[in-house]
């Protein structure tokens, strides 16, 4: 993975991106915790399909995962996220992750999909294994995989 710099004397500050890969997306959170990076990688869930500044946090959704290592676990985390946006019909904005060991439990917060508000751009399939990665990061931690679009 590139380092990506961060200008001397500066904290890390939590954010999420996309990254490119082949004909799917890569989604990276980078937070001051670990929680913290998966909830950054959620919102980057979000940001491949509208722009989640504009879905709003009406409704919570509480969601709980666990996994033998935290790379699946950081997988089945937005794995769960897509099954909850597919049957719900929803998108989601805001995260509050609490990790336990290998334990997940967590809110989604967001509301119904309007194709005329939200414009989806894509829908997620899944996600993959494809560089798959949890792991401290210039003092934070960062977390990241491959989208299946």
């Amino acid at each position: 993975m590139e380092h990506l710099p961060k200008p001397p004397g500066t904290t890390l500050r939590n954010h999420w991106e996309h990254f490119e890969h082949g004909a799917d997306i890569g989604v990276r959170g980078i937070g001051a915790t670990k929680a913290g990076a998966f909830e950054q990688a959620a919102l980057a869930l979000t940001g491949v399909i509208t722009d989640p500044q504009h879905v709003a946090a009406v409704g919570t959704v509480h969601i709980r995962c666990e996994a033998p290592d935290d790379e699946l676990l950081l997988a089945d985390w937005l794995n769960a996220l897509i099954y909850e946006m597919a049957v719900r019909n929803m998108l989601f904005s805001h995260f509050q992750v609490e990790l336990d060991g290998t334990r997940l439990n967590a809110q989604a917060s967001g509301e119904t999909t309007s194709v005329q508000r939200h414009q989806p751009a894509v829908e997620v399939k899944g996600a993959t294994y494809t560089a798959l990665r949890v792991a401290p990061f210039d003092g934070g931690w960062l977390a990241q995989t491959v989208v299946d679009v």
